[in-house]
């Protein structure tokens, strides 16, 4: 394999391979990324709002979240200046509702 090919390749924490599932698990670990489709689930926000709703999450790390969640196609900025989900987006909170609701069975 071409070095040069391999170095494109972006890393993935906790995997060599670099799977598919894998990506998506690293991306939705990190700091706020889940609690930011989660808070976008209803309706787009504007920056203030969604820091306000992550609990005033430190605006770099915000905006950087943002940025890996737009990159990767879940989050899209609208024409009003909010932040909304793509209809991917939509399609990886529709999965986590049964996730949220396991949850709160659980939590009782």
């Amino acid at each position: 394999m071409n070095k040069k090919a391999a170095s494109k390749t972006p890393g993935v924490r906790g995997s060599r391979t670099g799977r598919p599932i894998m990506a998506l698990l690293d991306l939705l670990g990190r700091r706020w990324s889940l609690r930011i489709l989660w808070e976008l689930r209803d309706a787009p926000l504007t920056s203030r709002a969604l820091r306000a709703a992550c609990d005033e999450a430190s605006p770099t790390v915000l905006q950087a979240r943002l940025t890996e969640l737009r990159e990767a196609g879940f989050v899209e900025l609208g024409d009003g200046g909010g932040y909304g989900l793509t209809s991917l987006g939509r399609d990886l909170c529709e999965m986590v509702v049964p996730l949220h609701r396991f949850a709160e069975r659980w939590k009782r």
